[in-house]
Protein backbone atom coordinates (compact mmCIF):
# COMPACT_ATOMS: atom_id res chain seq x y z
CA UNK A 1 0.00 0.00 0.00
CA UNK A 2 1.35 3.41 -0.97
CA UNK A 3 1.43 5.68 2.06
CA UNK A 4 1.25 9.31 0.99
CA UNK A 5 3.07 10.69 4.05
CA UNK A 6 5.93 8.18 4.12
CA UNK A 7 9.18 9.93 4.99
CA UNK A 8 7.42 12.93 6.54
CA UNK A 9 7.71 14.06 10.17
CA UNK A 10 4.71 15.56 11.93
CA UNK A 11 4.43 17.38 15.25
CA UNK A 12 1.01 17.32 16.93
CA UNK A 13 0.57 19.40 20.07
CA UNK A 14 -1.74 17.94 22.68
CA UNK A 15 -1.38 14.54 21.08
CA UNK A 16 -1.75 12.34 24.14
CA UNK A 17 -5.55 12.08 24.08
CA UNK A 18 -8.77 12.87 22.25
CA UNK A 19 -8.51 14.56 18.90
CA UNK A 20 -4.73 14.93 19.09
CA UNK A 21 -4.22 11.19 19.54
CA UNK A 22 -6.63 10.51 16.66
CA UNK A 23 -4.72 12.91 14.40
CA UNK A 24 -1.41 11.30 15.36
CA UNK A 25 -2.79 7.85 14.55
CA UNK A 26 -4.27 8.93 11.23
CA UNK A 27 -1.02 10.58 10.11
CA UNK A 28 0.96 7.51 11.21
CA UNK A 29 -1.39 5.31 9.17
CA UNK A 30 -0.15 7.24 6.13
CA UNK A 31 3.49 6.64 7.05
CA UNK A 32 4.44 9.83 8.89
CA UNK A 33 6.82 9.72 11.83
CA UNK A 34 5.20 11.44 14.79
CA UNK A 35 6.10 13.72 17.69
CA UNK A 36 3.36 14.51 20.19
CA UNK A 37 3.36 16.90 23.12
CA UNK A 38 1.77 16.45 26.52
CA UNK A 39 1.48 18.34 29.80
CA UNK A 40 -0.35 16.35 32.46
CA UNK A 41 0.29 12.67 31.85
CA UNK A 42 3.51 11.19 30.52
CA UNK A 43 1.94 7.76 30.98
CA UNK A 44 -0.91 8.52 28.56
CA UNK A 45 1.50 10.07 26.08
CA UNK A 46 3.79 7.04 26.14
CA UNK A 47 0.79 4.75 25.63
CA UNK A 48 -0.06 6.70 22.47
CA UNK A 49 3.58 6.50 21.36
CA UNK A 50 3.55 2.71 21.72
CA UNK A 51 0.42 2.48 19.57
CA UNK A 52 2.04 4.67 16.94
CA UNK A 53 5.22 2.59 16.88
CA UNK A 54 3.10 -0.51 16.41
CA UNK A 55 2.03 1.02 13.09
CA UNK A 56 5.67 0.87 11.95
CA UNK A 57 6.63 4.53 12.34
CA UNK A 58 8.99 6.37 14.64
CA UNK A 59 7.23 8.20 17.46
CA UNK A 60 8.24 10.31 20.45
CA UNK A 61 6.48 12.24 23.22
CA UNK A 62 7.76 15.58 24.48
CA UNK A 63 6.59 17.35 27.62
CA UNK A 64 5.74 20.93 26.65
CA UNK A 65 3.30 23.38 28.21
CA UNK A 66 1.59 25.19 25.35
CA UNK A 67 0.61 27.90 27.82
CA UNK A 68 4.25 28.97 27.84
CA UNK A 69 5.09 30.31 24.37
CA UNK A 70 8.79 30.38 25.23
CA UNK A 71 8.98 26.57 24.91
CA UNK A 72 8.23 26.59 21.18
CA UNK A 73 11.83 27.00 20.01
CA UNK A 74 13.14 24.17 22.19
CA UNK A 75 10.18 21.97 21.23
CA UNK A 76 10.83 22.29 17.51
CA UNK A 77 14.56 21.87 18.07
CA UNK A 78 13.99 18.60 19.96
CA UNK A 79 11.77 17.23 17.19
CA UNK A 80 14.47 17.94 14.61
CA UNK A 81 17.21 16.50 16.83
CA UNK A 82 15.32 13.25 17.47
CA UNK A 83 13.47 12.72 14.17
CA UNK A 84 15.75 14.55 11.74
CA UNK A 85 13.40 17.23 10.43
CA UNK A 86 9.88 18.66 10.59
CA UNK A 87 7.46 18.67 7.66
CA UNK A 88 4.02 19.05 9.25
CA UNK A 89 2.93 21.12 12.25
CA UNK A 90 -0.52 20.47 13.72
CA UNK A 91 -1.51 22.95 16.42
CA UNK A 92 -4.10 20.96 18.34
CA UNK A 93 -3.51 21.70 22.04
CA UNK A 94 -6.27 23.89 23.45
CA UNK A 95 -8.53 24.52 26.41
CA UNK A 96 -12.18 25.58 26.44
CA UNK A 97 -13.13 27.51 29.55
CA UNK A 98 -16.66 28.69 28.90
CA UNK A 99 -19.93 29.39 30.66
CA UNK A 100 -19.29 32.82 32.21
CA UNK A 101 -20.27 36.06 30.53
CA UNK A 102 -17.57 38.72 30.58
CA UNK A 103 -19.50 40.76 33.18
CA UNK A 104 -19.92 37.82 35.58
CA UNK A 105 -18.66 38.87 39.04
CA UNK A 106 -16.90 35.54 39.57
CA UNK A 107 -15.22 35.23 36.19
CA UNK A 108 -11.70 33.83 36.53
CA UNK A 109 -9.56 36.33 34.66
CA UNK A 110 -6.43 34.29 35.30
CA UNK A 111 -7.98 31.27 33.61
CA UNK A 112 -9.14 33.41 30.69
CA UNK A 113 -5.62 34.80 30.27
CA UNK A 114 -4.13 31.30 30.29
CA UNK A 115 -6.70 30.26 27.69
CA UNK A 116 -5.33 32.98 25.41
CA UNK A 117 -1.77 31.77 26.03
CA UNK A 118 -2.61 28.16 25.13
CA UNK A 119 -5.09 28.72 22.31
CA UNK A 120 -3.46 31.72 20.64
CA UNK A 121 0.01 32.77 21.75
CA UNK A 122 1.27 29.19 22.02
CA UNK A 123 0.03 28.47 18.50
CA UNK A 124 1.68 31.60 17.13
CA UNK A 125 4.95 30.74 18.87
CA UNK A 126 4.88 27.23 17.39
CA UNK A 127 4.35 28.60 13.90
CA UNK A 128 7.16 31.13 14.27
CA UNK A 129 9.52 28.39 15.45
CA UNK A 130 8.44 25.85 12.85
CA UNK A 131 8.87 28.10 9.81
CA UNK A 132 12.60 28.25 10.53
CA UNK A 133 12.95 24.53 9.81
CA UNK A 134 10.00 23.58 7.59
CA UNK A 135 11.04 22.68 4.04
CA UNK A 136 9.44 24.22 0.99
CA UNK A 137 6.07 22.52 0.65
CA UNK A 138 5.66 22.09 4.40
CA UNK A 139 2.29 22.10 6.12
CA UNK A 140 0.90 24.12 9.04
CA UNK A 141 -2.58 23.17 10.25
CA UNK A 142 -4.27 24.63 13.32
CA UNK A 143 -7.43 23.39 14.99
CA UNK A 144 -9.98 26.16 15.29
CA UNK A 145 -13.61 26.19 16.36
CA UNK A 146 -16.92 27.03 14.77
CA UNK A 147 -17.33 29.49 17.64
CA UNK A 148 -14.53 31.49 16.07
CA UNK A 149 -16.95 32.28 13.25
CA UNK A 150 -20.39 32.05 14.83
CA UNK A 151 -21.19 32.91 18.45
CA UNK A 152 -24.20 30.70 19.08
CA UNK A 153 -24.68 31.31 22.80
CA UNK A 154 -23.31 33.57 25.59
CA UNK A 155 -20.37 32.75 27.81
CA UNK A 156 -17.88 31.92 25.06
CA UNK A 157 -16.30 35.32 24.38
CA UNK A 158 -12.68 34.62 25.30
CA UNK A 159 -12.64 31.10 23.89
CA UNK A 160 -14.25 32.19 20.63
CA UNK A 161 -11.92 35.16 20.25
CA UNK A 162 -8.83 33.06 21.01
CA UNK A 163 -9.79 30.76 18.14
CA UNK A 164 -10.81 33.56 15.77
CA UNK A 165 -7.38 35.14 16.22
CA UNK A 166 -5.74 32.02 14.81
CA UNK A 167 -7.76 32.39 11.61
CA UNK A 168 -6.38 35.88 11.02
CA UNK A 169 -2.83 34.82 11.84
CA UNK A 170 -3.04 31.78 9.58
CA UNK A 171 -4.31 33.80 6.64
CA UNK A 172 -1.43 36.24 7.07
CA UNK A 173 1.08 33.41 7.41
CA UNK A 174 -0.28 31.81 4.24
CA UNK A 175 0.54 35.02 2.38
CA UNK A 176 3.99 35.26 3.95
CA UNK A 177 4.92 31.64 3.22
CA UNK A 178 3.31 31.18 -0.19
CA UNK A 179 6.58 31.70 -2.04
CA UNK A 180 7.92 28.62 -0.24
CA UNK A 181 4.80 26.57 -1.07
CA UNK A 182 4.16 26.14 2.65
CA UNK A 183 0.42 25.87 3.19
CA UNK A 184 -1.27 27.27 6.28
CA UNK A 185 -4.85 26.31 7.06
CA UNK A 186 -7.35 26.15 9.91
CA UNK A 187 -9.76 23.29 10.53
CA UNK A 188 -12.75 24.52 12.51
CA UNK A 189 -13.87 21.41 14.29
CA UNK A 190 -17.35 21.02 15.69
CA UNK A 191 -18.28 19.71 19.11
CA UNK A 192 -16.81 16.22 19.49
CA UNK A 193 -17.01 13.33 21.92
CA UNK A 194 -13.72 14.13 23.68
CA UNK A 195 -12.79 14.65 27.31
CA UNK A 196 -12.32 18.38 26.65
CA UNK A 197 -15.98 18.64 25.63
CA UNK A 198 -17.26 16.32 28.34
CA UNK A 199 -18.00 19.10 30.80
CA UNK A 200 -20.08 21.17 28.41
CA UNK A 201 -21.41 19.00 25.58
CA UNK A 202 -24.29 17.49 27.55
CA UNK A 203 -25.25 20.81 29.13
CA UNK A 204 -25.62 22.86 25.97
CA UNK A 205 -28.98 24.45 25.15
CA UNK A 206 -31.10 22.39 22.71
CA UNK A 207 -30.80 25.26 20.24
CA UNK A 208 -27.11 24.44 19.79
CA UNK A 209 -27.84 21.00 18.36
CA UNK A 210 -30.74 22.45 16.40
CA UNK A 211 -28.32 24.88 14.74
CA UNK A 212 -26.44 21.99 13.11
CA UNK A 213 -27.58 21.13 9.60
CA UNK A 214 -26.59 17.53 10.33
CA UNK A 215 -28.13 16.65 13.67
CA UNK A 216 -25.18 15.09 15.48
CA UNK A 217 -21.76 15.98 16.79
CA UNK A 218 -18.48 15.34 14.98
CA UNK A 219 -16.27 12.31 15.47
CA UNK A 220 -12.55 12.69 16.04
CA UNK A 221 -11.98 10.40 13.06
CA UNK A 222 -13.79 12.79 10.72
CA UNK A 223 -11.69 15.72 11.86
CA UNK A 224 -8.47 13.69 11.76
CA UNK A 225 -9.19 12.62 8.18
CA UNK A 226 -9.43 16.27 7.18
CA UNK A 227 -6.02 16.91 8.74
CA UNK A 228 -4.52 14.00 6.79
CA UNK A 229 -5.91 15.41 3.55
CA UNK A 230 -4.49 18.89 4.22
CA UNK A 231 -1.13 17.37 5.14
CA UNK A 232 -0.96 15.36 1.94
CA UNK A 233 0.12 16.07 -1.63
CA UNK A 234 -3.43 16.55 -2.94
CA UNK A 235 -3.83 19.72 -0.83
CA UNK A 236 -0.81 21.62 -2.11
CA UNK A 237 -2.94 24.41 -3.59
CA UNK A 238 -5.12 24.91 -0.51
CA UNK A 239 -3.79 27.64 1.77
CA UNK A 240 -5.15 30.48 3.84
CA UNK A 241 -8.37 28.52 4.10
CA UNK A 242 -10.77 27.72 6.91
CA UNK A 243 -12.26 24.23 6.62
CA UNK A 244 -15.42 23.67 8.67
CA UNK A 245 -15.96 20.13 9.96
CA UNK A 246 -18.99 20.88 12.09
CA UNK A 247 -22.09 19.53 10.41
CA UNK A 248 -23.18 22.88 9.06
CA UNK A 249 -23.00 24.72 12.41
CA UNK A 250 -21.41 27.70 10.65
CA UNK A 251 -23.59 27.48 7.51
Amino acid sequence: MNKKLAGKVALITGGSRGLGAAIAGALADQGADIAITYVASAEKALAVVEKLRAKGVRAIAIGADQGDPSVAESLVREVVEKLGKLDILVNNAAVAWQGKTIDAPDIDNGAMDRQWLINTMGVIANIRAAVKVLPDGGRIISIGSGLGTRIAFPGTTDYAASKAAIVGYSKGAARDLGARNITVNVVQAGIMDTDMAAGSKDNLPPAVMASHAIQRYASVEEVAATIVFLAGPEAGFITGSVIDVNGGFTA
